[in-house]
């Protein structure tokens, strides 16, 4: 799958940050306790996500040549450290939103209400809330890099930064898209 807000780069450094978190319990404990994206921006485990990460990451969409400021870039990545560290395992047989159709075998389907409520997210806290409840109903199995780049998009959209025109290429109807195409678990 293609992600239009992550670069390769980013994707393994990702990867290879979420993997040092097995070793590292103590930064997973901070960043899983942090109650929001403001809470992170103030820990050490936040800045050595940094530095895992390309010196300019997030660089935003990959689209055009608009980037995040400074000041998004700090927010986007603490928002994306918070929640990744709730993941326990990567799933990536299916996007975030498949799975909370309830698609896996594994994981319990977000309620249609509480799958409206994530997508009408109004803010930052508010997002970051919803989906780490999201997260714990996938039994902490998630799609790292799906989510990480959903993150990302979010957060473009949410800030206004660009807008696409067309809606289908938006977060919240491919995500719709996704949770209401997927084929449930009959089990």
């Amino acid at each position: 799958m293609k992600y239009d807000f992550l670069s390769d780069k980013e994707q393994s450094d990702l990867m290879a940050w979420h993997d040092s978190l097995d070793s590292n319990r103590g930064d997973r404990a901070r960043l899983r306790r942090a109650e929001s994206p403001e809470d992170i921006l103030l820990m050490d485990s936040f800045f050595h996500f940094l530095k895992h990460m390309p010196e300019d990451f997030p660089k935003g969409s990959s689209k055009n040549k608009r980037r995040f400021s400074e000041s998004q870039r700090f927010c986007v990545a603490a928002l994306m450290a918070g929640l990744l560290s709730h993941v326990k395992s990567n799933n990536e047989a299916l996007s975030f939103a498949k799975q909370l159709a309830g698609a896996s075998k594994s994981s319990t389907p977000m309620s249609e209400l509480r799958f409206r409520q994530l997508l009408k997210s109004s803010s930052i806290d508010d997002f970051y809330r919803r989906m780490i409840r999201a997260i714990r109903l996938l039994d902490n199995k998630v799609s790292i890099i799906s989510l990480a780049n959903d993150i990302v998009q979010w957060f473009w959209e949410h800030e206004q930064i660009e807008i696409d025109r067309q809606p289908t290429n938006r977060l919240a109807v491919r995500w719709a898209t996704d949770y209401f195409t997927a084929p449930k678990n009959s089990d």
